[in-house]
């Protein structure tokens, strides 16, 4: 379980994660489901499982990419985990991933604590149904920071940080707008990131 010990140590993901990831690898090697797999995947996919059950956020290509995996390859073997065991996961809550973004851009706890209310109210209006939760953190972020003037965070930094593609991010800001705030979003440039 070198690889475990290594991934773990390097995402700070704690102890008790880290051995519900063993126990899932172990199950999964004694149930003949590594076979034709890489080990690594297996160990990143149980890792993730544990994660996703736990409630930690952390990302599936967050752990492929320290486990030096493919992410398709760990995906891969993280489906066949869930459908082995019938497993159901628990929905991420995108408030819990506001703060992992925030920390990577750097960005007050005012803009912190706004992008939060963003995604209350979202919840209540329905907004965030079968939406990724990182996605609908990202696009609460970048509203915020529209909202403070904070024009140096672009919709590329927070979705490197947040880990989802810029698309996402615009897609989730044009929902939010429209359906929240009532406003038709034109396409936005890095450059002109001004508020509608």
């Amino acid at each position: 379980m070198l690889d475990l010990d290594k991934i773990s140590g390097i995402l700070h993901v704690p102890q008790p994660i880290k051995n519900q990831a063993a126990l899932t690898y172990r199950k999964a090697l004694k149930n003949r489901l590594v076979r034709g797999r890489s080990i690594r995947d297996v160990v990143a996919a149980s890792l993730y499982a544990a994660c996703r059950v736990s409630g930690i956020p952390r990302s599936l290509g967050e752990i492929a990419k320290v486990a030096n995996a493919k992410k398709k390859d760990v995906a891969r073997a993280y489906r066949l985990l869930l459908r082995t065991w019938e497993i159901v996961m628990p929905l991420d809550d995108p408030v819990r991933c506001v703060s992992k973004i925030v920390n990577k851009i750097g960005v007050t706890t005012r803009i912190e604590r706004a992008s939060i209310e963003i995604l209350e109210k979202a919840r209540e209006m329905k907004l965030t149904t079968g939406r990724s939760p990182r996605g609908l953190a990202a696009a609460a972020l970048y509203i915020a920071c529209i909202l403070e003037k904070r024009r140096d965070v672009t919709q590329a930094n927070i979705a490197l940080a947040a880990d989802v593609t810029e698309v996402t991010v615009r897609n989730r800001y044009k929902d939010i707008m429209r359906n929240m705030f009532g406003v038709k979003v034109e396409p936005i440039t890095a450059e002109s990131s001004a508020p509608p």
